[in-house]
């Protein structure tokens, strides 16, 4: 079953950044990008670096360890479509954020 799951404030991320946040046992890696909320699992595929504390740049996190990079608005690698960032859907209420985890 679906659960939403509080992951922090509308604050805590300003526009054009991103922020690492821990729920529900994961790393989430939370950006806002035009106005919009986006999450993706923040350990990086390639060698596990931290994608939340990357450099953003309109829709795509690089990673700061080895320079991965993936669209923030559905996950994909930039240069390899077949490789795919976790995303997670993301709901704004009251000034908070919060993401869903599992299955409906």
């Amino acid at each position: 079953m679906a659960e939403w799951v509080r992951v922090a404030s509308v604050a805590d991320c300003p526009p054009d950044h991103s922020i690492e946040v821990v729920a529900e046992g994961k790393v989430i890696a939370l950006f806002h990008v035009d106005g919009q909320f986006y999450a993706l699992d923040g350990i990086c595929p390639h060698q596990g670096g931290p994608l939340g504390k990357g450099t953003i740049s309109g829709c795509v996190i690089t990673c700061p360890w080895h320079g991965w990079q993936f669209d923030v608005t559905n996950g994909i690698h930039q240069i390899n479509e077949n490789i795919a960032q976790p995303s997670y859907t993301v709901r704004l209420e009251e000034g908070s954020i919060f993401v869903r985890f599992g299955e409906e």
